[in-house]
């Protein structure tokens, strides 16, 4: 019987595509990490207002990802707004999704610290969790009740550091963060149908500079208060290149290497950015009590993500 001379054997370019897809996923993981420090200093040593920061960086990060979506695609920008129901669910998720999820997070950071606005922020998969189970009638499985306990259990240690009679962090901060996780449950549950017809890019594009268009009269653009200097300048400039286009270009181009719940999974790098670059960057102080409930929410945030 002949013999194959050329056994089949594991093909490196498969492993080498995987890499490349986790690759992607981190980097875009770990620059939307540094944003969050970036907004950090900007709002807390800066003086920058939440509005200003906000407003600005929509408008400059969505008008950046429309060109680049026209650039890769050379097709109608404006076809999300021809059709009714298109342009309603596009202005609602500019406003309710990515304004909201992005004041709110910015807002939480003002407050506390990136740390913790992040970390606050990853109960998003929680907040879905309650909500399916609400619109469904139908309690989760048991499996789901464990990850709800486990990241309630990881604010509880986080925002009181186990005391039954204070807080660790400010009312306002516990506010914005929670909140936060509101808005980012509607981000990433509502332009899903949109999502699916048109592109990523151009969604995400429009969402971005429609909320900061429609949030003009608050975020006053032309009226700027703070302390502007080139190190304010360069994170400012970070926050719109690295820590969103560079960002969702990464975690978008992921998607073509990996399954979706093993990006959503490597997503997860990023409240572990925040930590590392806070305490290494800003000097922020983590407690035990801090670090037991990040990593007891993430760990529910990773196990609701493979469910």
């Amino acid at each position: 019987m002949p013999t194959d001379k050329n056994p089949a054997s594991p093909t490196p370019p498969a492993r080498t595509v995987r890499r490349r897809g986790i690759t992607l996923a981190l980097t875009g993981a770990v620059l939307w990490g540094g944003s969050g420090v970036a907004g950090q200093y900007i709002l807390q040593d800066c003086a920058f207002s939440t509005e200003w920061l906000v407003g600005v960086r929509l408008i400059l990060s969505g008008a950046l990802l429309l060109l680049i979506d026209f650039a890769a695609y050379r097709q109608d920008l404006l076809a999300v707004f021809r059709e009714r129901r298109d342009c309603l669910e596009t202005i609602a998720f500019a406003v309710l999704g990515m304004l909201g999820v992005q004041y709110t997070y910015f807002a939480a950071i003002k407050y506390s610290n990136a740390a913790t606005g992040t970390i606050l922020q990853y109960l998003m998969p929680v907040v879905i969790v309650a909500w399916t189970a609400l619109r469904t009638r139908r309690l989760p499985p048991f499996g789901e009740i464990l990850c709800v306990a486990l990241a309630v259990l990881g604010t509880f240690l986080l925002v009181t550091h186990g005391s039954l009679t204070s807080l660790a962090i400010s009312p306002p901060a516990l506010f914005w963060g929670m909140l936060s996780a509101f808005a980012a449950a509607f981000y990433t549950v509502q332009p899903k149908r949109l999502i699916c017809k048109y592109r990523p890019t151009l969604i995400i594009g429009w969402g971005m500079l429609v909320g900061g268009l429609l949030f003009l009269p608050v975020s006053r653009p032309w009226d700027f208060t703070g302390l502007f200097s080139m190190a304010a300048a360069l994170l400012f400039s970070y926050i719109i290149l690295f820590g969103t286009v560079i960002a969702f270009a990464c975690y978008l181009g992921s998607l073509q290497y990996l399954q979706p719940a093993e990006t959503s999974i490597l997503g997860s790098a990023e409240p572990l950015a925040a930590i590392l670059l806070s305490v290494t960057l800003l000097h922020i102080a983590f407690t035990p009590f801090d670090l037991l409930g990040a990593l007891s929410i993430l760990a529910a945030v990773i196990l609701l993500t493979r469910k």
